[in-house]
């Protein structure tokens, strides 16, 4: 709202500083302003009585139905005025119609330029976002060896004592590669969730009773999506940087509730005395925290976030999903 009223207030004082005539200044400036003012908010009510049905339109299409909007509510506002002030107008009456045409003109320039301004910063987001998705592979590229290996060595050690874990370790290590390697891709919440269950049964075949999970989260699954293996590396992290580091072992605390309009992952877990400090995430948490965040990141196009907070002993990592993008 403040950048809209700036914005108008600049055009009413352009347009007042482009008129040849000296006299009444300030009170051009202050009708200018009035009718400037009054178009933009229009356009701004509109736009949000619209919201629902642009809620899942394109950016730029959203953009030139701004446009639109903007050239409609300077024609109603043109019209009003006509109706309302009648002779108060000073425009004469023979003149009005030309009036319309160049307020309608200048509305419909300045639209086009602020629409070039922003199809200029999308093109700039896209590959901003294009930029992103590439360091998130190649953070992806230095976390799954470590998880492949310790997998491995797990299957070793149970094919000849325990097969049938050795087998349905292969299984699940089958389906969480499946799922890299079909690359950075859009899939449900639930699905996320899944492959993170496959990924704690095969830990829990290595760490067996020194890794406890408890998982609170509603039935059904909020209808949200995620970047695929978005949320594993935290899980990851828990383990690596948690659990191996503690001889005891601990509990992971996996929390997912829908607050206000977005959806929230809370993955909890203790800390080595060791790495109780304030630089705990700088230390321990260098590879999966990046790699998750730059995901998010792009994915929600900023809207979402993911906050890490240390404090007595545990590590708290909060993912914020919004549920409509």
């Amino acid at each position: 709202m403040i950048w809209v009223v700036l914005a108008a207030e600049g055009l009413a004082a352009i347009l007042t500083l482009a008129s040849d005539e000296p006299e009444g200044r300030w009170i051009r400036f202050g009708l200018l302003s009035l009718m400037v003012l009054w178009v933009c908010l229009l356009t701004l009510g509109a736009l949000y009585l619209l919201r629902g049905r642009l809620r899942n339109v394109k950016p730029l299409f959203i953009a030139y139905a701004t446009v639109a909007l903007l050239v409609m509510s300077c024609t109603t506002v043109m019209i009003a005025s006509n109706l309302v002030l009648g002779e108060l107008w000073r425009v004469p009456e023979r003149e009005r119609f030309d009036v319309y045409l160049r307020t309608i003109g200048i509305t419909l320039i300045v639209s086009l330029l602020a629409l070039a301004a922003f199809q200029n910063h999308w093109q700039a987001r896209q590959l901003a976002v294009r930029a992103k998705q590439a360091e998130l592979a190649a953070l992806q590229a230095r976390v799954r060896p470590h998880f492949l290996f310790n997998t491995l060595n797990t299957g070793a050690a149970l094919v000849h004592n325990r097969p049938d874990d050795a087998e349905k370790l292969l299984l699940d290590l089958a389906d969480l590669f499946r799922a890299a390697l079909a690359g950075p891709k859009e899939i449900p919440l639930r699905e996320e969730i899944a492959l993170i269950e496959r990924y704690l049964e095969i830990e829990a075949l290595r760490f067996r009773e020194r890794l406890r999970v408890r998982w609170r989260m509603p039935v059904p699954i909020p209808e949200v999506s995620v970047p695929s293996l978005s949320l594993q590396p935290l899980v990851e992290n828990a383990i690596k940087h948690g659990i191996e580091r503690i001889p005891g072992g601990g509990d992971i605390d996996i929390l997912i509730e829908e607050r206000d309009d977005d959806v929230v992952v809370v993955i909890d877990n203790p800390m080595p005395d060791s790495t109780a400090s304030t630089d705990v995430q700088s230390r321990g948490h260098n590879v999966g925290l990046p790699s998750s965040l730059a995901q998010i990141d792009a994915f929600t196009e900023g809207r979402g976030s993911v906050d890490v907070r240390s404090a007595d002993g545990r590590f708290t990592v909060t993912v914020r999903l919004p549920a409509t993008r």
